[in-house]
């Protein structure tokens, strides 16, 4: 991984999570949803509720938006019911690739995934096949230049599991996913706010690509997020912008 810049990745992803901030609203809707029917409306008893709620705030959704989707989801108002699905495969260069998705349609769902992984050079997976080589988490993401000392301070005070500092300067710190808001808060009361900050799944390797190989892995990726059914991609690959 010589020369690779954790930071200039992490740009280059938030930036292109930016241009699709279309469909963010719709996404953070369903998971809102599916997450109060699968453990009830109480956000201080239900963690994943609890950080969707966080996200569409992060977003500026309407609190009518909120408690509307907390309602279809506890079964007070009607709405439509979402199968949470997740999909294995990989990218080219055996990049690994998780996709969740929330549906109404898992047939259209496992084809669309199927087409666009295919498309480009990838393979859809067996379950199981590539989820041993991702971490599930809560991470939050600070600019290089932000003092390491105050970020281990507070994050260790609020619960993190792990600070990582990468040698470009930017700070990682690392969240058991129940105790994510929690320590995301702890850390904006102290000043510090990440740039990037969500439970995800994180490799535990990354592949890194570049010239034609990152054009055609990016496709892969981008095809896949384009997708209405789904909700989250996440790959060992990283793309170095040429």
């Amino acid at each position: 991984m010589a020369g690779h810049s954790k930071w200039a990745n992490i740009q280059h992803r938030k930036g292109r999570q930016d241009a699709k901030r279309g469909k963010i609203f719709t996404k953070l809707i369903k998971e809102i949803t599916v997450s109060a029917r699968l453990s009830g409306g109480d956000i201080a008893m239900n963690p994943r509720l609890r950080a969707a709620v966080a996200a569409a705030k992060e977003e500026n959704m309407p609190s009518d938006n909120i408690t509307r989707a907390i309602k279809k989801g506890t079964g007070e108002l009607e709405g439509v019911n979402y199968e949470e699905i997740r999909y294995e495969g990989y990218g080219i260069n055996g990049a690994s690739i998780i996709v969740d998705c929330l549906t109404d349609n898992r047939q259209r769902a496992v084809m669309d995934v199927r087409h666009a992984l295919t498309k480009h050079g990838g393979n859809l997976g067996t379950d199981g096949s590539v989820a041993f080589m991702f971490k599930h988490c809560g991470q939050l993401v600070f600019e290089p230049g932000v003092s390491e000392d105050a970020v281990m301070e507070a994050a260790l005070e609020a619960g993190a599991e792990d600070i990582i500092t990468d040698e470009d300067g930017s700070i990682e710190v690392i969240t058991a996913p129940a105790d994510f808001v929690s320590v995301k808060e702890a850390l904006e009361a102290a000043g510090l706010k990440a740039v990037m900050a969500q439970v995800t799944m994180k490799a535990l390797n990354e592949v890194v690509f570049t010239g034609d190989d990152a054009v055609k892995m990016q496709k892969i990726l981008d095809m896949l997020e384009d997708l209405d059914d789904v909700q989250d991609v996440y790959t060992s690959a990283v793309i170095e912008e040429s």
